[in-house]
């Protein structure tokens, strides 16, 4: 938007702090290369325009506004003469991208002196040579180190995120390499069975009963219903007490295993109804290695699926094999980051689940929301771990008209007031030295608002802490440039 074009007064421009040291050479240079325009009430220029001026308000008000998601969220309103905004790194020329990073309108009749972009370079360049220097290593260094400690924050979540996976897949590998041990020991003794079994006074009818018992049992097996405690201990006795009444030796060692299985009295009936009596002893423990075999075999089955659950799990969050935007299921993601963070969880931490499950797909970049998800769950285990280790970390999902919620409610001790506002900061931590670089959130910040164009909030009180993201359900794809956005973008420039 133009204004209407008013004189310079060198003396005026010289009342506004950036130009009090200025001579008069300068100003006069000023005043003859610049302008002073009146705006109406209105924008004076938009984000994401190319930043084509510099401004420097010389009376009126200005407003100052970032875009979040589809809405101009106001961040500054101010009457102070001398604010300026606009092309404030026009004297890094094209090696940074030169766009207004913020809305600016004014709300009354406002003067700004404006001075062309390509001319506040040559400015600066000419006039603080030395200033210029300072500011190009100040920005570039800013950049350069905020990549290398966002790389290596990146790296200590990989080995954070390795280590817990190489426990989760140790437990079930471990507990089929023990169980494939066992299963060949047993197999052997069931051979040697066979053998004693073949060589005794068994009729053809008989071996017949004891094969179709033996299927029967295996169906059994599969079918086992799950018993608590005192269930299983009464149903133990029951099961000692007829195998000792029936002549069965160490019953008490069998009966474990056979309630295991979903044995019970009257399915011992059955088999001692199906075989004649001296035969007994020697058709409850060929069933006995059936029952050991067949939760063997179970127990393999059982181990083996949870790594590969756990291997789609991983590359389910690493997304390795996926398009990078995409419509995605925020269930999908969460549940992947939470199995992927369960050995962080510990005895102590208990995770609840709150998910409405009707929600629809959102369009977004799955591998960086679930860098998300990792950066504030691991927030809320630490926190929880620092106040006692215990605690409940609550997951809830939900519609928000237009938008899907993802909320993480946690226990610990709360943000302190004087804090809040910081921890989205980059290089902001409260960790001890070591355990966080401070990006955690700032990266979470960009990914939320640069990337998705959603809402990234915090409600902390001690006992309850919360982070809700807010995710637009329809969006137009981000683009690739976004995600390099630096932190400096989400400051106010004419403050």
């Amino acid at each position: 938007m133009s204004g209407q074009i008013m004189p310079c007064d060198p003396k005026e421009i010289r009342s506004l702090f950036l130009f009090e040291k200025l001579g008069p050479e300068q100003l006069g240079r000023l005043c003859a290369e610049g302008r002073v325009e009146l705006f109406p009430p209105g924008p004076v220029y938009t984000e994401g325009d190319p930043a084509t001026c510099f401004f420097v308000m010389v009376e009126g008000t200005a407003v100052i506004s970032r875009r979040v998601g589809g809405d101009d969220v106001e961040v500054a309103r101010t009457s102070q003469r001398g604010v300026y905004g606009g092309a404030m790194q026009a004297y890094l020329g094209d090696r940074v991208r030169q766009v207004y990073t913020n809305s600016l309108r004014v709300t009354e009749p406002t003067r700004f002196f404006v001075l062309p972009a390509d001319l506040f370079a040559e400015v600066m360049h000419e006039w603080f040579p030395m200033a210029v220097h300072l500011l190009e290593g100040l920005f570039f260094g800013s950049k350069n180190t905020q990549a290398a400690v966002g790389q290596r924050e990146r790296l200590l979540a990989l080995g954070s995120l390795s280590a817990g996976l190489t426990h989760e897949l140790n437990n079930p590998a471990a507990a089929a390499v023990r169980a494939t041990a066992t299963l060949r020991e047993r197999v052997a003794k069931m051979r040697r069975k066979l053998a004693v079994i073949a060589e005794g006074p068994f009729s053809r009818d008989a071996l017949a009963s004891l094969v179709e018992i033996q299927e029967r049992t295996a169906e059994r097996v599969a079918k086992a219903p799950a018993l608590s405690p005192l269930e299983a201990a009464d149903r133990e006795d029951l099961l000692g007490d007829w195998l000792d009444d029936h002549g069965i030796a160490d019953g008490w060692q069998l009966a474990p295993t056979f309630v295991q299985a979903g044995l019970d009295v009257d399915w011992l009936e059955q088999v001692a109804a199906a075989v004649d009596e001296e035969i007994l002893p020697g058709a409850i423990g060929w069933l006995n290695y059936t029952v050991e075999t067949e939760l063997l075999m179970t127990e393999i089955e059982d181990s083996t699926t949870r790594v590969s659950h756990l291997v789609d799990a991983a590359k389910q969050y690493s997304q390795l094999d996926r398009a990078p935007y995409r419509a995605v299921d925020v269930h999908e993601l969460l549940e992947s980051t939470l199995l992927m963070l369960s050995a962080k969880f510990g005895s102590g931490i208990r995770v609840v689940r709150e998910y409405d499950r009707t929600l629809p797909s959102v369009p977004a970049y799955p591998a960086e929301l679930n860098q998300v998800w990792t950066n504030v769950i691991d927030n809320a285990v630490s926190a929880m771990r620092s106040s006692g280790g215990e605690g409940t970390l609550t997951v809830r999902t939900a519609r928000d008209h237009d938008r899907v919620l993802v909320e993480f409610r946690d226990t610990g001790p709360g943000i302190p007031a004087e804090i809040k506002g910081r921890i989205f900061d980059p290089f902001f931590t409260t960790k001890p030295v070591g355990e966080g670089t401070g990006l955690g959130l700032d990266i979470s910040w960009r990914i939320v608002v640069n990337k998705h164009h959603g809402t990234l909030r915090v409600d902390s009180e001690p006992g309850d802490t919360r982070f809700q993201v807010l995710l637009p359900l329809t969006a137009e794809q981000p683009e690739a440039a976004e995600s390099a956005d630096s932190a400096e973008e989400r400051t106010e420039e004419a403050v």
